[in-house]
């Protein structure tokens, strides 16, 4: 007879412990996640209560306390680069003196011989610069010093240097001195019309007019100053104004009658008046 022992399986014994222990892990994790959450929620409490009394409190001292903040102390978040403001004295070149040669014609040296006083007198006491007279090349030689303080004042100097050898009158090139927004322009009669022998002696009859008359009425109507030099026209003004008086000379360089031209500016100086009002 065979007698069998038969051994408890031990698969549901095993089993059994792991379901427990499944679900002891779950509610710890569960119990934890709580705890995380209600820590998490008192933190914000306490935070809202902070900002709430420091609201308060800046509210009850705003009438005591006002305080400027400045824009330059604070931090620059847009990523481009900020630069302070250059002192006065950095916009002096650091490098040697700039020199400027401006020819004169040989018609022209004796006028300037005769107001070089009054020629040298602003461009050593408005702009700082050293003039002198070269009278073997036949030229006017200007070059900045310690004395300059404007960084174009060597291109002014230039300009009303020139302006002179243009023929302009010493009191109207003194403007381009002061002023900023007055140019120099010039053209000839060809560049309009081509014209010869008594037609382009009539055409600078008809600029000019009877002493002079027309081109002191353009002159007078333009705001700007007039040279007339054999077939050369230079004009000294602002940019408008030489436009006005180059449009009356060409008109006439065309052939038209001095009275419709006269009408024509007339017309924009009327104009020109109520712009100005």
């Amino acid at each position: 007879m065979v007698v069998s022992h038969t051994q408890p399986s031990t698969s549901t014994a095993q089993t059994v412990p792991k379901k427990n222990r499944r679900k002891e892990s779950k509610k710890s994790q569960k119990t934890a996640q709580h705890d995380i959450d209600e820590d998490m929620n008192d933190a914000r409490e306490d935070i809202t209560d902070t900002l709430a009394s420091n609201l308060e409190g800046t509210a009850d001292g705003d009438d005591d306390i006002m305080i400027d903040v400045d824009s330059s102390s604070l931090p620059n978040t847009s990523g481009v680069p900020v630069f302070e403001p250059l002192a006065a004295d950095a916009a002096r070149t650091l490098l040697k003196s700039e020199t400027r040669r401006i020819p004169i014609p040989p018609h022209r040296m004796t006028p300037l011989k005769k107001d070089w006083v009054n020629i040298f007198g602003p461009l050593t006491e408005i702009l700082g610069l050293q003039v002198r007279m070269n009278v073997q090349r036949r030229c006017v030689e200007c070059r900045t010093s310690k004395h300059t303080k404007d960084i174009g004042a060597i291109q002014k100097g230039a300009d009303f240097v020139k302006a002179y050898a243009l023929g302009f009158d010493v009191n109207d090139a003194i403007a381009l001195l002061r002023l900023d927004d007055l140019y120099l322009d010039s053209f000839e009669i060809k560049d309009v019309k081509t014209l010869q022998g008594d037609h382009l002696s009539r055409a600078i009859g008809r600029i000019a007019g009877q002493d002079g008359k027309t081109k002191f009425t353009i002159e007078n109507a333009s705001r700007t100053r007039i040279v007339l030099a054999d077939t050369k026209i230079h004009i000294m003004g602002s940019f408008q104004n030489i436009k006005i008086a180059r449009d009356a000379i060409v008109s006439l360089i065309l052939g038209s009658p001095p009275g419709k031209v006269y009408a024509g500016l007339r017309t924009v100086s009327a104009r020109m008046k109520q712009r100005a009002l």
